[in-house]
């Protein structure tokens, strides 16, 4: 019986954004235009969706719903996330929930005249570090960030403030599902989640992985998964148990989910 392909590598897109960059690093080599966020997908839809992200701006302060407002009111899943940070340019910030607890009105006034960049809890980021960024959590990426994203696989984005950028906001929604007070989400090494489990894995010799439900995320190195050649800046979904061979150490974010 003739047995398939052990490991297949994902479709990737580059989208351009208004506060994306030409400075791809660590993962790309410089680009022409603005990148913001190079998407990961499969020739299946898969239940997640995995990006990097390349700032030179902050992005608007937002909000995701989680799966039941999803369904009743945009007929999608909602949106956890996790950001894994790959490169920290000095001073970058990222903003997760806020300083205190503020009622509804409070935030929504906030988001209106501007205040909320102050309400929000802006903290500088490093290199390595991980953030779990529940559905109903407000946040914001900021300037001078290169991340890796693994998301629910939706688009539904309620936006509550964009610095004056000419785009839609969304704040009714934004508003009915915004949790307002500080962040409580994980920021240990591994980031599990009912939705994915995320683990940073380094390897430096041949290694067995199972699979299925499961992709690979090249942060660094070069070598074969399943016999297929892979290199840095490559997302792989494992299709049945394979073997990982490092031609060069290999640093790679391990993602599973459930069924």
């Amino acid at each position: 019986m003739m047995i398939g392909p052990g490991a297949r590598k994902l479709r990737t897109t580059r989208h351009e954004k208004v506060w994306g960059t030409s400075n791809l690093s660590p993962i790309f080599g410089p680009a022409d235009v603005k990148i913001g966020e190079v998407w990961f997908e499969d020739e299946e839809r898969l239940p997640l969706l995995f990006k990097f992200l390349f700032t030179s701006e902050r992005l608007s302060i937002q909000v995701h719903p989680d799966d039941d407002y999803g369904s009743r009111h945009e007929a999608s899943l909602g949106k956890t996330e996790m950001w894994h940070i790959l490169r920290a340019d000095e001073g970058s910030e990222i903003g997760l929930g806020f300083r205190k607890f503020y009622t509804t009105a409070e935030v929504a006034e906030g988001a209106r005249t501007g205040s909320i960049e102050q309400m929000m809890e802006w903290r500088k980021v490093r290199a390595g570090e991980n953030y779990l960024v529940p559905a109903g959590e407000v946040h914001a990426i900021g300037a001078g960030l290169a991340i890796c994203e693994i998301q629910q696989n939706s688009d539904v984005t309620y936006r509550l403030y964009d610095y004056g950028r000419p785009r839609e906001l969304h704040l009714e929604r934004g508003m009915e599902v915004s949790r307002t007070g500080p962040y409580q989400g994980q920021r240990q090494g591994v980031v599990e989640c009912e939705y994915f489990r995320s683990e940073k894995m380094r390897i430096d010799a041949a290694m067995a992985l199972s699979g299925p439900r499961r992709v690979l995320m090249i942060l660094e190195g070069k070598g074969k998964i399943a016999g297929e050649p892979y290199e840095k800046g490559e997302g792989w979904r494992l299709l049945r148990n394979v073997t990982i061979e490092p031609a060069k150490a290999t640093t790679l974010l391990y993602v599973t989910w459930p069924e």
